[in-house]
C-alpha cells in the first residue's frame, strides 16, 4: 500500500507505552521504554512512528491549523460572527485560554517521545561507529529524524505560542519558567546542524518526504534561522526575558507588546543562506517540477498538486505528513476537507462528500494579484464547488460554509483523486503538505535579497518561467526594495492557500500596513460594485455584480487546462468527476448536464444589455456574484484582519499558553500580548 510506512509501527507502540495528557505531569513525564529501542532500526523506528502520528493527530489541526492559512491579507474564513477565526483576525484576546491546548500538549508530548529516541540510539554502539567514522547510516538517520521531530515541533510552539518553556522533556521538575524564543532558536539551529551531515537525503536509505530528511533538515535550519532575524511581535511586560538581544522596534506598544526584530538579524539571514542553499544541494530526488507529462494538461505547477490527488508523494514535496484513507489506524484526510474545493455533499456516501472550506480567497487577489497567463490562477482558486449530485455549482459570496463563503482554494479538490473517495467526509487520505522546494527557492531569494546579492532574481524567475510557460515574464535586474517587494508578491501567487502568507507578512515587517491596504483595497471594490456594477483592476480584470451561468454537458467532465473560447472550461482545472463510475454513488448522480458554463467573469456584462438579453436566450441565468459581497460587506470586512486598525499596531497572531500549564508554573508562566488569563 502506498505511502506512510511508519503507520505500521503505531498501534504496538500503543499498546506498550504511557503518553502523558498535559505537559508537564510532574507524576507521569512521557516516557518510552529502554526495551522499545532493539537492536534493529526497524524496532527504533516504531518511536518515531508515534512521533510523526501524534504530530498528525493531535498536534496539527488545532482550530483548523492554527489559523495560519486564514489569516493573511490574501485568505480568509467564510463565515460571519464564528469564533473559528478570532486568532486569523487578529483579535487574539477573545479567545479562551485553552483555545487549543490539545494541540499544545500534543506539540510537547511528540518533543519529548522524540528526546527519549534520540537520548537512546546515542547510546547504541553501532550509532558511536557510524559518527566516529563520519558514516551516514540507518542509525544515523534515526538520530538525526528524532532531533528533527523535535526540533520542528518546538518551531511550531514558537511561531505559535511566542516563549514557551523549553528543555524540560522527560525530567521530574517542581517548577519552570518561560524561555526566550531566541534562546530556543539557537539551541535548535545547533542541534540541526549537528545532525545534518549524517542523515538521509530525499530518496537515499528509502527516505521520502514522508519522513524528516536531510533536505528537510537543512531547510527547518533555514526557517528557523530566518524565524529568529525577522520581524515578529514581543513581549514587553517582561524586561529580562530576551537577556542581551537588542531590538530594532516599529510602531506602537500595544498590551504590553511590540513588533521588533533583533538589531544583529544579518547574522540569521546569512546562516540562513547556508542552508536553505544546502536544502536545494541536498535535495536527492526531489526538486521543483517544470515539465508536465500527462497527455490532458500542460502545466507543471497543476501537476505537483495532482500527485497528492493520487495518493502518491509530489516530487517537489520536501515534507508532507501521510495519511491512509478511512479504515486504517489514527489516520484521516483533514486537510481536503478544511481547506479545499468546497462540496455539499453529505457526510457519507456522496458524489462528493462534504467539503467545508475553511479557506477562502480575498477577491481582489484573484481578480487584481494574478496575471491572465499565470497558469497558477485557476489551480489556486475555485470559483465553482460541487452539490454532492455530480454536478457543479457557482460558489456564493453569501457567507457560510460549504458552497457559500465565496471563492475559495481549488489545490485539493475531492474530484481530482483516482477516484474519488467517496465513503466519508474526512477520510479522503491525503496527505498534509508541509514543505515544497518552490517554497524553499523563495525563501532563498528573500534572504539574498535582504542581503543585496542580485541572483535573487534568478531564483524568483525560476518559479515564473514555470508559473508562465516561458521567459517573457521574468524579472529584469531588481534591487533593494522593490527586489523584496517582487519576492514576497511572488510567494503570495505560489503559494496561496498553503500557510505561509500570514508568516511572510510577519516576518518582513509590514504585516501592518499591507493590512491597512488590503482593507482599503477591498473598500473601494465594494463602493464600485455598489455605485457602478463592477470594479476594474489594474490588470484590467473586472468583478461584476452578477455573471451568466447555465449547466452543459462536457464528454470529458473534469477539466484540466483553460479554454477563453468555452465558457465551460474557462476558468480551467474545475468540473465534476464523472461518478456514474463509482457504484457506490452512481445512483446519487442527478441528471446529464454536470458542467457550468459561466460568461462575464472577468468582464461586466450590464443587466439588460443586448449582451444580457442574448446570453438568456441561450439559457444563461443571471446570478450574483459580486452583489453579495455588497450586500454582506460588514462580514468581509470583519474576516479581513480586522484586528488590525491602523499602519503602527503589531500584529498579535500567538494563542494562549493553557491554562494548566500557566497554573502549574507557580507565577512563572503567564501568557502575554493582552491574551487571557486563568
Amino acid at each position: 500500500m502506498r505511502r506512510l510506512k511508519y503507520i505500521l509501527g503505531i498501534a504496538v507502540c500503543l499498546t506498550l507505552t504511557q503518553c502523558k495528557e498535559d505537559f508537564l505531569d510532574a507524576k507521569s513525564p512521557s516516557s518510552v521504554d529502554d526495551e522499545f529501542v532493539t537492536n534493529t532500526p526497524a524496532e527504533t523506528f516504531k518511536i518515531l512512528s508515534w512521533g510523526y502520528a501524534n504530530y498528525r493527530q493531535n498536534s496539527i489541526m488545532g482550530t483548523y491549523r492554527w489559523n495560519d492559512p486564514i489569516g493573511s491579507d490574501a485568505e480568509t474564513y467564510p463565515e460571519d460572527n464564528s469564533s473559528n477565526n478570532l486568532n486569523a483576525i487578529l483579535k487574539p484576546e477573545l479567545l479562551t485560554i485553552d483555545a487549543v491546548a490539545g494541540g499544545f500538549n500534543g506539540l510537547y508530548a511528540t518533543i519529548a517521545r522524540a528526546a527519549k529516541a534520540a537520548s537512546l540510539i546515542a547510546e547504541k554502539p553501532a550509532y558511536k561507529e557510524d559518527v566516529a567514522a563520519g558514516r551516514t547510516s540507518d542509525w544515523t538517520q534515526l538520530y538525526g529524524e528524532a532531533i528533527t521531530m523535535r526540533s520542528f515541533c518546538y518551531y511550531e510552539l514558537v511561531k505559535h505560542f511566542g516563549d514557551v518553556p523549553y528543555g524540560y522533556e522527560n525530567t521530574l521538575i517542581d517548577e519552570y519558567s518561560l524561555t526566550s524564543r531566541f534562546v530556543i532558536y539557537d539551541n535548535l539551529i545547533e542541534d540541526l546542524k549537528r545532525v545534518e551531515p549524517l542523515m538521509y537525503k530525499i530518496g537515499e536509505g528509502g527516505i521520502t518526504a514522508e519522513r524528516f530528511s536531510r533536505t528537510f533538515c537543512n531547510a527547518l535550519i533555514g526557517q528557523v534561522a530566518l524565524a529568529s532575524g525577522g520581524y515578529q511581535t514581543i513581549r514587553t511586560d517582561m524586561p529580562d526575558l530576551y537577556g542581551s538581544v537588542a531590538f530594532t522596534k516599529k510602531g506602537n506598544e500595544v498590551n504590553k507588546s511590540v513588533y521588533a526584530r533583533r538589531t544583529d538579524y544579518i547574522t540569521y539571514y546569512q546562516t540562513a543562506k547556508t542552508y536553505l542553499q544546502k536544502a536545494i544541494d541536498n535535495k536527492g530526488t526531489s526538486g521543483l517540477i517544470t515539465a508536465d507529462t500527462r497527455t490532458v494538461a500542460n502545466n507543471p505547477f497543476q501537476r505537483h498538486f495532482q500527485y497528492a490527488h493520487d495518493l502518491q508523494v509530489s516530487p517537489e514535496s520536501v515534507f508532507e505528513i501521510g495519511n491512509y484513507q478511512v479504515g486504517q489506524t489514527l489516520t484521516n484526510g483533514e486537510y481536503p476537507y478544511a481547506f479545499g474545493r468546497p462540496s455539499d455533499g453529505g457526510s457519507a456516501n456522496a458524489a462528493p462528500t462534504k467539503v467545508f472550506g475553511a479557506l477562502r480567497i480575498v477577491p481582489t487577489v484573484y481578480y487584481g494579484d494574478y496575471s491572465n497567463d499565470d497558469k497558477r490562477r485557476d489551480v489556486s482558486v475555485a470559483v465553482t464547488g460541487s452539490k454532492g449530485d455530480g454536478n457543479e455549482m457557482m460558489l456564493s459570496f453569501v457567507p457560510g460554509n460549504k458552497n457559500t463563503g465565496g471563492i475559495a482554494t481549488n489545490k485539493w479538490d475531492d474530484n481530482r483523486m483516482n477516484p474519488p473517495f467517496v465513503t466519508s467526509q474526512r477520510n479522503s487520505g491525503l496527505n498534509w503538505p508541509i514543505l515544497r522546494m518552490a517554497d524553499v527557492i523563495l525563501l532563498l531569494a528573500e534572504v539574498k535579497a535582504e542581503l543585496g546579492e542580485s541572483d535573487a532574481v534568478d531564483l524568483v524567475n525560476q518559479i515564473r518561467q514555470r508559473a508562465y510557460g516561458n521567459s517573457t515574464n521574468n524579472l529584469t535586474a531588481l534591487s533593494g526594495q522593490p527586489l523584496k517587494d517582487a519576492i514576497l508578491q511572488e510567494r503570495k501567487l505560489e503559494l496561496l492557500g498553503e500557510g505561509t502568507r500570514r508568516w511572510d507578512l510577519i516576518r518582513s515587517g509590514t504585516f501592518a500596513e499591507r493590512a491597512i491596504a488590503a482593507q482599503q483595497e477591498l473598500t473601494t471594490m465594494i463602493n464600485n460594485l455598489r455605485n457602478q456594477g463592477y470594479h476594474r483592476f489594474a490588470n484590467g480584470n473586472e468583478i461584476p455584480a452578477y455573471i451568466w451561468t447555465k449547466m452543459v454537458n462536457l464528454p470529458n467532465p473534469l477539466t484540466f487546462d483553460p479554454n477563453p473560447s468555452n465558457p465551460a472550461l474557462f476558468p480551467g482545472w474545475r468540473g465534476q468527476y464523472d461518478y456514474t463510475k463509482i457504484p457506490a454513488v452512481a445512483s446519487k448522480v442527478v441528471g446529464t448536464n454536470h458542467n457550468l458554463a459561466i460568461q462575464g467573469l472577468f468582464k461586466y456584462i450590464a443587466p439588460g444589455s443586448a449582451e444580457a438579453i442574448a446570453l438568456q436566450a441561450q439559457g444563461y441565468v443571471r446570478t450574483n456574484w459580486g452583489i453579495d459581497i455588497v450586500t454582506y460587506e460588514s462580514v468581509y470586512k470583519r474576516n479581513l484582519l480586522s484586528g488590525i486598525t491602523s499602519a503602527g499596531d503589531p500584529p498579535r497572531y500567538y494563542w494562549p499558553i493553557p491554562s494548566e500549564t500557566i497554573r502549574q508554573s507557580k507565577g512563572k508562566v503567564t501568557n502575554g500580548y493582552g491574551l487571557p488569563q486563568p
